[in-house]
């Protein structure tokens, strides 16, 4: 009897870092989400989610959202229930991005930042962002959805400089590497 597989169902993104010294502001870091239709999974995305929206069909929200790193454990955490999602949507891509409201920040200058991407127990990716310490926005990982309609996980950390206004309309785009 061979395997089989319903795919990837429901996943847990989880981002953290440390608050910023006294005497400097916050820093804020944002979880966003955009699914992709089928017919142009590569183009811009459907609808966004992030800390001031969900999905239209309540299947990805954001369960915890912090301003300035204060929380206990991690800071923001969005749900994504892909074994709900609408058929017509081939492509999930998260990503985060830091708020740019008191100048240029990129990762390097974020105290201890760290992301984990699991679905129950089982951890699909984690990082610290090390490799896009420059970086002022980056993607973390994408959900595909197979021909027998089941979810699979790519992982991989990709920074972009883009502030929250402009990551949306790059964060998808098809990767040449």
């Amino acid at each position: 009897m061979a395997g089989f597989s319903k795919g990837i169902r429901k996943v847990e993104v989880a981002l953290k870092w440390d608050p910023s010294p006294a005497g400097r502001p916050p820093t804020d870091l944002d979880i966003v989400a955009a699914p992709f239709e089928s017919g142009d999974p590569y183009g811009a995305p459907a609808y966004l989610v992030h800390f001031d929206s969900r999905s239209p069909d309540g299947t990805i929200f954001l369960n915890r959202d912090s301003k300035d790193g204060k929380g206990f454990g991690w800071d923001e955490v969005m749900t994504l229930e892909l074994d709900r999602l609408d058929g017509r949507y081939a492509r999930v891509v998260v990503g985060v991005v830091i708020q740019q409201g008191t100048g240029r920040q990129d990762f390097a200058n974020v105290l201890n930042p760290g992301m984990r991407i699991r679905e129950g127990y089982t951890v699909l990716a984690e990082d610290d962002f090390t490799e896009v310490a420059e970086a002022t926005a980056a993607t973390i990982g994408e959900f595909h959805r197979d021909d027998s309609g089941g979810w699979t996980f790519h992982a991989g950390v990709h920074g972009f400089d883009e502030d929250p206004a402009s990551f949306p309309r790059v964060m998808g785009s098809r990767r040449l590497s």
